[in-house]
């Protein structure tokens, strides 16, 4: 029997790993079970390039609880240790085996998915147990089984056993006082989902019953027998693992299942990651219906490290656009600290979002050319990731061209070269610049949309809370583009050609027009803009100036530079169409009170078609307009 101290840099390592080290007690499991992986998968490794001679069978981990004896047990039957090693391994802290092993066989195990340089795993079995046993036999049959056992301080024994027969190692951990949530099934099985769902060996956690066949000649009210089987709690081989070449859509969508249980939609469909050079990451993302909801979950994308999971904040890894889908993200090539709970900014990660970018828009290209029927039926669901990819990442939005759609109010889309060559003849304004009419409501805006279809021009339908965002990038990127709401102006301002504009009145009467407006009017949120308009145009007409009301959306969704501390004041233009029958009367009648009342009503109505005139002026109005009837 041997007895001594562990070789560690500092007296007190263990109430620094329980207190410090890792941020989440719980991770204890993982690690373990990790650190169990790596033993099963390095023995497979020597296996097969003939170094191990032994048969390598079906192994598999066990994780057992001893409630009485407050022991948690985990079993593997992987290479095992020997006394040697033991000393070398775990009684030096922070030498990793798995890093040894992998120098020692980097030439052919690079691809053998053994998880590797996390040496302080271990010893995060000293956050929950107040002393742990580790017991352990080596794959080579000339070596006996060893026992080590430490109670949480620097001292250690380490002796020959004959308990343990068969290779591979176990250890026991004594769970402490403040730890015992760890000896209740439900917990342990809850770790094990989080964690080792899709661990690459499979994990054994108690049994399950399992309903054996009838046979065929049994009677007919034979009720089928039970017996209690092994439960394997994980999947070591999921979908991201496999070539897509081995997959059926109806697989992603199971494995879509099996990631989001509580998700009853399938997802429109999915991108799936692989790639070898120049680093290493597999995946698979799912799209799912998204709409025109920025709040939906975030932080639904998991990453994972040889099928260990690890976080599900990707932030930096996953492209901003991108967190809002769903899915699983495996790369041993992205830095992690010792607890493997947080991402280190390097390159790595820059190229692997650059990859995760390219891919995403190639996957939206290719499926527009595949069938563009089914991608413009999809596109109201994807559209905000798209958008949001077009103002965040510039080469992405270099791509967009390729695949974001622009659809009409008539549920036409278009690709933004044929949107261009539609409407370029009608709606290119005096100075050159291609104007883009579009509405964010059609029923709200219904009046303003139909004067611009009278006229010819074609409006888009933009309605994503992104859009503002959206067209600043756009004409920011394009040449000689403007945006411009349908109801920012009167239709004949929107698109400003050089026509002659006839009015009625003189500019003395316009003066006294307007002066009238002003003084009847209380409501200071109001402009009065007075324009020669055709004398069927209505009377009075509201439009919220583009650039204010952009800016106020813009600041609803993240932004509005010096207003953001006390928001955007409501502002419209009150146009009053000079050419009207409205004009003329307003500025015959003599009667102060009588046009008072007529200018009321007529805002009123323009307010009614804004879906502005609310509260005690909607009620008043209402009885005006009944009184107005019964005369």
């Amino acid at each position: 029997m041997t007895k001594g101290n562990i070789n560690v840099s500092v007296e007190n390592i263990f109430p620094l790993i329980k207190k410090f080290l890792y941020s989440d007690h719980e991770i204890f499991l993982r690690e373990l079970i990790s650190n169990a992986t790596d033993a099963t998968l390095k023995l497979k490794h020597l296996t097969n390039i003939g170094e191990a001679k032994v048969d390598y069978g079906n192994p598999y981990i066990e994780v057992k609880i001893d409630k009485e004896n407050k022991k948690l047990h985990i079993i593997d039957q992987g290479i095992g240790m020997t006394g040697e090693e033991v000393e070398k391994y775990i009684n030096q802290v922070a030498f990793s085996g798995a890093e040894e092993f992998l120098e020692k066989y980097k030439d052919t195990a690079k691809d053998s998915g053994i998880i590797g340089h996390f040496g302080l795993g271990f010893y995060s079995a000293f956050m929950v147990a107040e002393k742990v046993e580790l017991i352990t036999k080596s794959f080579k049959d000339s070596e006996p089984a060893v026992r080590w056992i430490c109670d949480g301080s620097p001292e250690f024994s380490l002796e020959e056993t004959t308990d343990k027969t068969d290779r591979g190692t176990e250890i026991i951990l004594h769970i402490a006082e403040d730890s015992t949530e760890f000896l209740e099934e439900s917990r342990i099985r809850e770790l094990l989902l989080k964690y080792n769902r899709f661990m690459p060996v499979p994990i054994k956690f108690g049994t399950k019953k399992e309903t054996l066949p009838l046979p065929e000649d049994a009677a007919e009210d034979a009720k089928p027998e039970t017996k209690e089987v092994d439960n394997i709690i994980n999947n070591p081989t999921p979908a991201w693992t496999k070539a897509p070449a081995e997959l059926k859509d109806e697989d992603y969508r199971n494995f879509y299942r099996e990631l989001y249980p509580m998700q009853f939609e399938d997802p429109l469909f999915h991108i799936h990651l692989n790639v070898d050079y120049p680093f290493n990451l597999t995946g698979i993302l799912f799209f799912p219906k998204l709409a025109n909801n920025l709040n939906i979950e975030k932080d639904k994308i998991q990453l994972y490290q040889n099928q260990v999971y690890v976080t599900d904040e990707v932030k930096g890894i996953v492209p901003d656009f991108l967190m809002l889908l769903r899915g699983v993200i495996d790369s041993p090539d992205i830095p992690l600290n010792v607890s493997r709970s947080y991402l280190q900014a390097d390159g790595a990660v820059k190229k692997i979002s650059s990859y995760i970018t390219k891919k995403v828009g190639d996957k939206m290209a290719s499926l527009i050319n595949e069938n563009r029927e089914d991608f413009e039926k999809k596109w109201n669901d994807i559209k905000i990731v798209i958008e949001y990819g077009i103002i965040s990442e510039e080469k992405f939005a270099e791509k967009s061209d390729k695949f974001a759609l622009y659809p009409n109010v008539d549920g036409q889309y278009f690709l933004w070269n044929e949107l261009e060559e539609k409407i370029k003849a009608n709606q290119t304004d005096k100075e050159g610049n291609l104007v883009i009419l579009y509405a964010t409501n059609e029923h709200d805006q219904h009046s303003y949309v139909q004067a611009a279809k009278d006229k010819g021009y074609e409006v888009l339908l933009l309605d994503s809370p992104i859009v503002p965002h959206l067209i600043q990038k756009l004409e920011t990127t394009k040449e000689k583009i403007q945006f411009a709401r349908v109801d920012a102006d009167h239709v004949n301002n929107l698109i400003k050609k050089d026509e002659p504009v006839i009015s009625k009145l003189s500019e003395t009467e316009k003066e006294s027009l307007k002066k009238n407006v002003e003084e009847s009017i209380s409501d200071t949120k109001f402009a009065v803009q007075l324009e020669d308009l055709d004398s069927t145009d209505a009377p009075f007409i509201i439009t919220q100036p583009e650039f204010m009301r952009r800016m106020k959306d813009m600041q609803a969704t993240g932004g509005g530079g010096m207003f953001g501390m006390g928001g955007f004041p409501e502002m419209y233009n009150l146009v009053v169409n000079t050419n009207s029958e409205l004009a003329g009367k307003i500025l015959k009648t003599e009667n102060t009170e009588e046009k008072t009342a007529h200018i009321k009503q007529a805002l009123d109505l323009a307010k009614l078609s804004q879906n502005l005139l609310k509260g005690k002026d909607l009620t008043d109005f209402i009885q005006r307009s009944y009184h107005e009837l019964a005369k």
